[in-house]
């Protein structure tokens, strides 16, 4: 009797030998949560052999990612908590205000997501960090970005345009702008208020601005079509015979519904429809009439 009682202890002692080490293996390797170990089957000659498993996090995009799954908690949250939070979002951007339509910037949602990811407590930047630190480190990227296209200007090229205008302190300023197929970026800006813009004056400002982007990696340059800019054009191949000008199309599209509108008939029909505009909104029955009209644009 006491041989049989006996006889087990080594079996025992073998269990608790495994477990042991079963449980020292646990504390070496920690599970994955996310990728379960792969389960073994017995095969031939009772070896275990593994079966390859894909990981359960393949089958979904990260939090940040756009349309991605959306977690649990922001599914089991009401309709009240997600007012709320667009309400605390909309009294932010009317206390600072920042124009609606910086809703619609490319970084808006993915800032959200950002704040997201990081979860309640979060703190922002403060007033120096972000007009000392963070406006340093956005100039910073953007830099590296023009210089990443200007890598490409050499074995693509480019063309250099040049685009006039009249701000609202009537000053003429002229922007210069560099398009390759990687992208487009603005040189500089200058003002030409106080500038005679006759064409050798205009041409030594374009030969600044190719001598800084490369008179090897210049193809085109496009200006206005006015009879100045013409002969700048001209100056600029003759000194540099590989660049060649052409006049904008968007000017000469311009200048042509001006010289259609210039036309007797057309000036004539012109002035009866801002006779009517004008009818129109200065009657607030008739105003209020058009106004409820489905499809009911404003009267230009």
């Amino acid at each position: 009797m006491e041989q049989s009682q006996n006889s087990p202890q080594p079996q025992d002692n073998a269990v608790q030998d495994s477990q042991a080490g079963s449980s020292g293996e646990e504390e070496c390797e920690a599970p994955n949560p996310v990728q379960p170990p792969a389960p073994a089957t017995m095969g031939d000659k009772g070896k275990r052999r593994a079966i390859a498993v894909t990981p359960i996090g393949s089958y979904f995009k990260g939090r940040t990612t756009p349309g991605s799954q959306p977690t649990l908690k922001s599914v089991l949250a009401n309709k009240q908590v997600v007012h709320k939070v667009n309400l605390g979002l909309a009294k932010w951007i009317i206390d600072a205000r920042i124009p609606f339509n910086a809703i619609q910037s490319p970084y808006f949602q993915p800032a959200l997501d950002g704040v997201a990811a990081i979860g309640p407590g979060f703190k922002g930047p403060s007033y120096d960090e972000m007009r000392v630190h963070l406006l340093a480190n956005l100039k910073k990227e953007c830099q590296l970005l023009v210089e990443g296209y200007r890598s490409s200007w050499k074995s693509t090229g480019c063309t250099l345009m040049a685009d006039g205008w009249t701000d609202q302190r009537q000053r003429t300023l002229i922007n210069f702008l560099v398009y390759c197929p990687a992208d487009m970026s603005f040189v500089k800006s200058v003002d030409a208020s106080d500038m005679i813009k006759t064409a050798d004056t205009l041409f030594k400002l374009f030969a600044e601005v190719i001598e800084w982007v490369g008179s090897s990696n210049i193809v085109h340059v496009v200006t206005d079509n006015a009879a100045n800019y013409v002969s700048a054009g001209k100056l600029i191949h003759e000194k540099y015979p590989n660049i060649f000008w052409s006049p904008c199309a968007a000017h000469y599209i311009n200048l042509i519904l001006k010289d259609i509108a210039s036309i007797p008939h057309i000036a004539d029909l012109a002035s009866h429809a801002s006779k009517v505009t004008v009818f129109v909104y200065n009657h607030m029955i008739f105003l209020s009439k058009f106004r409820k009209r489905k499809d009911w644009k404003e009267i230009v």
